[in-house]
């Protein structure tokens, strides 16, 4: 068996890349790892075939060696939280407005998004329009089907394996699991067992109560075998992790904003303390901006002031503000509901930030930003834009779509969005299967009772 995300031999060649995403100079590295036999890191899923003990040897020895070179762009992107908010100009907190209805459509919301995505999660935008269009689908405003879909497009791009069975119009029937809910779920439970001021080493133990190894990727996998090797957060983020800066954090904060209704600067200390467990630099700020946008989104009706605020406390000088800024300069003000006009923001960034992995924290949160600015008031506009956009496309339209459910409320998510899922979620979270989003709504809202910790 060949285990994905954790295998020396297929870590080093992803670290080499993420060590150039921050300007470390890594070509000896590379070269040595070569010479002896190493490969580059595999283009999905893990290495086929086992390699020789020493080759896997050298692989852990350059993992430390890289691990251990300092960071260029530390000064302009810090770790310690205080650090954060000095380079940030952080917004006030504001009142928070209909809690339980923003509750409710955030849940809704978010649910409807992920499970718009997930049949073509890691097929790219051009394989995404084969399929629409190929079913009338195109620009995307509904479901994905293979109704109807001719066998050349189907083998050309084939469905998510593992969503085709659950999230296509004709097979929705309820809420299927995905990490991007059961780490919301797991929010609600962390928030409940902790409270407000919990810290990451609270994080680290409700992920070995609750997580089953087989159910978190990529960072989240390797923050919890070095956990299992007694190593402990902030060490767990730094330690052989290639991935510190992909995804992984920023879908793990919706509770925390919810919690903090209002307060963007104590859901961004929230999400700080969660992300610092598995993700450094731009994977944490990534965190930090989206639970500070989900806090806004309990007073705000406009997805694009929640924005604004998640972009307030990110580090003015780090790469995700940057390219928080250019999705703000491309999408704010260009009309782009417009799909043409729209699909002319998609290929900017595409252009600007495609290099990075399609599960990169920067990329996609670029991509966020500027559905949340063009789609602003509009549900089924948003979740489809940001999905038609690829990159990790159920993670994007969960995001999205809590975000435009809280701002619209409830009554703001069309029922052909909400009808097919049937309010019940599917989980291996202990005590989460089968749960009913009514449950989860009644939940969160006393959490976001509770006076948050200073």
């Amino acid at each position: 068996m060949r285990v994905t995300w954790v295998q020396p031999e297929d870590l080093i060649g992803h670290e080499l890349r993420q060590s150039r995403e921050e300007e470390r100079d890594v070509d000896a590295v590379e070269a040595r790892w070569l010479r002896a036999g190493g490969a580059p890191a595999p283009g999905r899923g893990a290495s086929q075939e086992a390699v020789a003990p020493a080759l896997r040897i050298l692989a852990l020895e350059l993992l430390d060696e890289l691990d251990a070179m300092p960071r260029p762009l530390a000064a302009e992107e810090p770790d310690d939280f205080d650090e954060i908010l000095a380079q940030a100009d952080p917004a006030p907190a504001r009142a928070a407005v209909d809690v339980r209805e923003r509750i409710a459509g955030a849940w809704l919301g978010r649910a409807a998004g992920c499970v718009l995505g997930k049949p073509v999660e890691n097929i790219p935008r051009e394989g995404i329009r084969a399929l629409a269009e190929a079913t009338g689908n195109w620009p995307v405003a509904g479901w994905f089907t293979a109704e109807g879909l001719p066998k050349e497009i189907s083998a050309r791009w084939p469905w998510n394996r593992a969503s085709r069975l659950t999230s296509l119009a004709e097979t929705i029937d309820g809420i299927p699991e995905d990490d991007d809910l059961n780490f919301t779920m797991l929010g609600v439970a962390l928030l409940e067992r902790c409270g407000t001021g919990f810290d990451a080493l609270d994080v680290a133990k409700t992920w070995l109560d609750y997580l089953p190894p087989g159910r978190i990727f990529t960072a989240e996998r390797v923050a919890v075998r070095n956990l299992l090797e007694a190593y402990l957060p902030p060490e767990t983020a730094t330690r052989r992790n290639p991935f510190r800066e992909w995804i992984g954090a920023r879908l793990r904060v919706d509770a925390y904003g919810w919690a903090a209704a209002g307060n963007p600067v104590a859901a961004a200390r929230m999400a700080w303390a969660d992300a610092r467990v598995s993700h450094t630099a731009n994977g944490v700020y990534a965190a930090m901006f989206m639970a500070a946008a989900h806090a806004v989104s309990m007073s705000e009706a406009s997805s694009a002031a929640c924005v604004e605020a998640g972009l307030a406390v990110v580090p003015a000088r780090s790469r995700l503000a940057e390219a928080l800024r250019t999705a703000r300069d491309l999408a704010g003000g260009r009309g782009s509901r417009d799909d043409v006009c729209w699909e002319a923001v998609v290929d900017e960034l595409y252009a600007r930030y495609g290099s990075y992995h399609w599960v990169h924290a920067i990329n996609n949160t670029a991509l966020v930003a500027a559905a949340l600015y063009a789609f602003d008031g509009d549900f089924s506009g948003g979740i489809s834009a940001v999905v038609q956009g690829g990159w990790d496309t159920d993670t994007n339209g969960a995001a999205v779509g809590s975000i435009l459910g809280a701002t619209l409320g409830r009554g703001g998510v069309d029922e052909r969005w909400v009808a097919p899922l049937g309010g019940r979620f599917a989980s291996s979270l202990p005590g989460f299967d089968g749960i009913e989003i009514d449950e989860l709504v009644r939940r969160t809202v006393a959490i976001a009772a509770t006076p948050v910790a200073a």
